[in-house]
């Protein structure tokens, strides 16, 4: 049954002849997985993949960086991170080069990684760089949690956690649906997506199989021509109506939402997510006193324009050049998650 779904998906695909339509990657794994799977060979000339916000390094403003630095540099503070985050540029450098410098930098795989050895190392503050969006937000606040059960006064959050409603309205005019990640609506659940169909946005949740993302766009292509705006949930063994019930519980006890800064899209209104005042000594901003830090991005950079879908990452002159892999100019290329990273690795120039 399964190879018929996915042969008639195929068929919808590769027979299309309608209108020009642009289908938004809102994950950065669904890029990845198309370029690796073989699926953007398949898509007419007509159909155009872009790239979107889904990669939440991709989308830290380069300021975080800078804040880490300073930080890690003025406040002699240990800081705990994905193996990411050290190779994105700040301003003047990245965490690579501030440990260069004396900075403390820690790899960990996880927020209770960064609690664990804050409890172990009770002589240094320990500040974690809290990235993502709402898949990995839950196990930062539980962090929070036993670190103020446990009455550990030296372990801090940096945040920069985001939320996916405000930049789905952004940019609901880049595209003419959104493949919405499936990761995040495991936990959010779909009756965000349910409710921006009455606001004219259309989408599809999927998961990561070819044979999943395929229906997907097959479900895309055909509800595009019937008319309307549209929601299918093509995940629905991973995700529910509800999301994770725990996972809502924890956020909303530690966290509560705030205007954020997303790189390319300026400040965008409560999609962010800052502690509680009951938490607020766990706030590396406010226990270490910062100030407002705006970062400068390279301007050779056109991260900003990927995240947009307003440009491919090959349409970026440093695109290879100037900016690789090993020596990125922008987020975009140093996330497994990252757009530019996908075109760099899979040859981006494949149908758009």
């Amino acid at each position: 049954m399964a190879e018929k779904i996915e042969k008639t998906a195929k068929e919808i695909i590769e027979s299309y002849r309608g209108p020009k339509i642009r289908i938004m990657e809102v994950c950065g794994t669904h890029t990845h997985e198309i370029f690796r799977l073989g699926i953007r060979n398949i898509i007419p000339e007509n159909i155009e993949l872009i790239s979107g916000p889904g990669c939440p390094v991709c989308v830290t403003p380069v300021g975080f960086i800078d804040e880490a630095i300073m930080l890690a540099l003025d406040h002699n503070a240990t800081i705990c991170t994905f193996g990411d985050l050290v190779r994105v540029p700040g301003s003047e450098m990245n965490l690579a080069g501030a440990r260069s410098k004396g900075a403390k930098v820690q790899i960990v795989y996880s927020p209770i990684d960064a609690y664990e050895y804050a409890k172990g190392n009770r002589k240094e503050q320990v500040v974690f760089l809290s990235v993502g969006f709402e898949t990995t937000t839950p196990v930062s606040c539980l962090a929070v949690k036993k670190a103020k059960d446990a009455g550990l006064i030296n372990f801090a959050l940096l945040t920069a956690n985001k939320t996916m409603p405000g930049v789905y309205r952004t940019l609901k005019d880049s595209a003419d649906a959104f493949l919405y990640p499936g990761h995040v609506h495991a936990i959010t659940g779909t009756k965000l997506c349910e409710a921006l169909v009455n606001e004219g946005v259309s989408g599809v949740i999927t998961g990561f199989t070819a044979n999943e993302i395929m229906t997907a766009l097959a479900v895309v292509i055909t509800r595009l021509q019937e008319g309307g705006s549209f929601f299918k949930n093509c995940y629905p063994r991973v995700v529910t109506h509800e999301g994770s019930k725990a996972a809502h519980v924890i956020v909303s006890e530690i966290m509560e939402d705030c205007d954020s800064e997303w790189r390319g899209l300026g400040v965008i209104e409560n999609s962010g997510l800052k502690l509680k005042e009951a938490y607020k000594e766990f706030d590396a901003r406010i226990k270490f006193h910062l100030g407002e830090v705006k970062g400068r991005s390279n301007p050779a950079c056109r991260c900003g324009d990927v995240l947009q879908g307003k440009c491919k990452p090959s349409d970026c002159k440093v695109f290879g050049k100037g900016c690789t892999p090993l020596h990125p100019v922008g987020a975009c290329m140093v996330s497994n998650e990252g757009a530019c990273s996908a075109y760099y690795q899979y040859g981006g120039n494949i149908n758009g």
